[in-house]
């Protein structure tokens, strides 16, 4: 496929086009999918396409949608996952048994549970520690000595964003390696690659299919020469957590209308966020444009155009009232995941138990594309009841 490959385009129009152009075999403005598996020889035994062998690597669609993020992501190469745990999971790997991981404290449950599982049975040691302290997260990185930091900005569901440039200075003076989970910013919002980072990850479920219909993961990196990136990209084609055709197909059609998206949710999340934080209702919103949030400063220096869909409020009360406010949304589905087409409520300590201390009032919302003020009607007439006593 064709593609203006000059650089001028802004994001939106490279999304708009898939990353590429006009199929030159066919004229179709949309990629076709090619399910084969496998691919012929001739009577030689020569291949008939040197770039196709076997379908866990050689996906013309695949790769077509690696170059479009590479292209967003401002990296050399990337790799598609049958999973955001599964992009996160190769990572992760690259560390050794007797290596050290300092991870950021307070991020997506399923990250923190499969690592320390991961480390306990590998023999690497795992050190968890709050990143929002910079310099104190910098010291205890001095001290530790890690193979990887590992961080995730916005964080799931604190909001919490890191200081990405002044970590990955002080990480490669100690000669570690940092990734960044960047699900909630998407590469709209933020490029870890530009602030330092080496390896970029999403969970491509969320934002950047945006419909609620694909598994799919991803990573990026800044040097496609590095020992760790080649260990990523043999883990993916060896241990065959690859994306199927038709899901590659799916994230492609969302990618899309990304840009469209972002715009539409980032501005309703800035909207509710000022309104819920002024309600009677609410003891806090976590969302990082706001003044108040404890890594406001960082998040305006990192993020580009927007502070994400994803916001987590605290509710006067306890779990009885939270629970409650939940359980009268209407509009907003109770349900878990984020970064669809539709607003989804969570309740993350019913997901996470006590051992990871997320309030018991606390609601994760992740805001989806419908009119503000329906959503915002919605949220005040769940909140109403604890107000009118």
């Amino acid at each position: 496929m064709s593609d203006n490959s000059s650089g001028k385009l802004a994001p939106a129009s490279i999304l708009a086009h898939g990353g590429g152009g006009i199929d030159p075999a066919t004229g179709a403005v949309v990629p076709p999918i090619h399910t084969a598996t496998t691919f012929a020889r001739d009577t030689d035994y020569r291949l008939t396409s040197a770039a196709h062998i076997y379908s866990r690597d050689d996906n013309d669609l695949a790769r077509q949608i690696e170059s479009l993020i590479a292209r967003l992501e401002n990296g050399t190469d990337t790799r598609l996952f049958s999973s955001g745990m599964a992009a996160i999971a190769a990572t992760i790997r690259t560390v050794r048994p007797g290596g050290t991981i300092l991870a950021q404290s307070g991020i997506y449950w399923g990250t923190t549970s499969w690592l320390r599982k991961h480390c306990a049975h590998s023999g690497i040691a795992l050190i968890e520690a709050e990143a929002s302290d910079t310099e104190r997260f910098r010291e205890t990185l001095r001290e530790s000595g890690p193979d990887l930091v590992f961080l995730e900005a916005p964080s799931n569901p604190w909001l919490a964003v890191a200081d990405i440039a002044a970590i990955s200075e002080a990480a490669h003076q100690s000669g570690a390696l940092v990734a960044v989970d960047a699900t909630a910013a998407t590469p709209l919002l933020m490029k870890p690659l530009d602030l330092g980072a080496d390896i970029v990850l999403h969970s491509a479920t969320k934002a950047m299919n945006g419909h609620s219909d694909v598994l799919a993961g991803v990573a990026t990196c800044r040097d496609a020469d590095s020992d760790a990136w080649r260990f990523i990209r043999e883990e993916r084609h060896d241990a065959g957590a690859v994306l199927a055709p038709f899901e590659a197909y799916l994230l492609l059609r969302g990618l899309r209308t990304l840009s469209l998206r972002m715009e539409r949710m980032c501005a309703s999340a800035q909207t509710l966020a000022e309104r819920l934080a002024a309600h009677p209702a609410v003891e806090t919103v976590l969302y990082p444009s706001l003044r108040g949030h404890p890594t406001h400063a960082a998040a305006k220096a990192q993020m580009l155009g927007g502070y994400g869909y994803l916001m987590s409020i605290l509710v006067r009360g306890g779990a009885e009232e939270a629970l409650g406010v939940a359980g009268r949304l209407q509009l907003i589905k109770r349900a878990t995941s984020l970064g669809g087409v539709e607003s989804l409520v969570e309740h993350r300590h019913t997901i996470e138990g006590d051992a990871t201390g997320v309030p018991v009032n606390l609601l994760r919302i992740s805001i989806g594309i419908e009119d503000v003020d329906d959503l915002a009607a919605d949220l005040e007439a769940a909140l109403a009841p604890l107000t009118s006593a």
